[in-house]
């Protein structure tokens, strides 16, 4: 049977319109899912942190706006540390606490186990880093790293973590007129700090605290 070149054409012009209609279905999902993702993270700009909430401190701080100041500390490098700034800024910026815009701020105080935590925590990322695929893959990666904290960027990611927590505290006790109310914060890091920067700020901090 002799297929004529109209009908060939036709063929082309067929396939052609149903790989379109593929694509833009496919983009559009992908959109859908970045968008999806977007309102998740901004979950974060309004969830507080639950070790200020559990201590009944006023108008504390989100996590959104703990892990900006975190990545600011980044910008604190000299550049002659032998770190990669842009992974560490990822890790604070995009994944270190990012679960908790699904599963909430969870502490030693709220009863969960730290095998539970862990695993509630996966799941969430999981479920987030599918709505950005193939983007995700670098999502999980990050997030891992920073789990497991045996890379020099984890480490120095976590060190921030709790530089930025004991730098709140005495925030907090400066401007509610409750000096030492929040020893446990500098109790619970102490000796814990690897970081030569980090660790001279830590001392700094300790210094004015002892000055007032």
């Amino acid at each position: 049977m002799k297929i004529s070149l109209f009908q060939t054409a036709n063929a082309i012009q067929f396939s052609l319109k149903q790989r379109s209609a593929m694509m833009s279905t496919n983009s559009e999902d992908s959109l859908n899912g970045i968008v999806k993702f977007l309102e998740i993270v901004g979950n974060l700009k309004h969830i507080k942190r639950a070790g200020w909430v559990l201590r009944n401190v006023p108008n504390c701080e989100t996590v959104a706006g703990h892990m900006y100041r975190m990545s600011i500390m980044t910008f604190l490098l000299e550049g002659k540390e032998g770190l990669d700034r842009v992974k560490c800024l990822e890790m604070e910026a995009l994944v270190h606490d990012l679960a908790e815009s699904l599963v909430g701020d969870i502490t030693p105080y709220c009863g969960i186990s730290k095998e539970e935590k862990k695993k509630k925590e996966m799941e969430a990322m999981q479920q987030i880093a599918n709505l950005i695929e193939p983007r995700g893959k670098h999502l999980m990666e990050l997030f891992l790293e920073y789990e497991e904290n045996k890379t020099p960027e984890s480490k120095f990611v976590k060190d921030l973590d709790r530089l930025d927590m004991v730098l709140q505290a005495f925030e907090y006790e400066k401007r509610d007129e409750c000096l030492k109310k929040h020893q446990e914060f500098f109790d619970s890091t102490n000796g814990k700090f690897n970081h030569p920067l980090v660790i001279n700020l830590v001392e700094q901090i300790k210094a004015q605290r002892d000055a007032l």
